[in-house]
């Protein structure tokens, strides 16, 4: 298999549990913290950019040298991994957020974290399988 194959499994299965979570918990959870700050409608061009460069570097980092040592694939280990990638991420963009913006509510930055960790590892690992299993490793 191919990293564009690696990418585009990748890609798909981050974005769609991600819109997922989102339609549920956009007015559920994050349209109460954050209120104002909310557009009513997302920017499909950040989104897009986002996810895109998410999945390749995730990709990149995580699931391709995964799937590229030849032996089978540990999905612990692998989840681990994204997870501490996702961590990174999510924290980096939460934080700093803490940190600059007036109304930037605690809960959001350990609820979005703790789902940015635990979605990257999960698909990191799902990802990684799926790939290999199509490879037929």
């Amino acid at each position: 298999m191919t990293w564009l194959t690696a990418f585009l499994v990748t890609g798909a299965a981050f974005a769609v549990i991600d819109l997922i979570w989102l339609t549920i918990m956009g007015g559920a959870f994050y349209r109460p913290h954050l209120g104002d700050l909310m557009r009513a409608s997302p920017n499909l061009a950040a989104s897009a950019a986002f996810y895109l460069i998410y999945a390749a570097v995730l990709t990149a980092l995580v699931v391709a040298p995964a799937i590229r040592t030849g032996a089978p694939v540990s999905g612990l280990a692998v989840f681990g991994a994204g997870a501490l990638f996702g961590l990174g991420a999510y924290a980096t963009y939460n934080l700093t957020n803490l940190a600059t913006l007036k109304a930037w509510p605690l809960p959001i930055v350990l609820v979005d974290t703790a789902w940015g960790t635990l979605l990257t590892g999960a698909v990191a690992a799902m990802s990684a399988q799926a790939v290999a299993a199509l490879a037929g490793c």
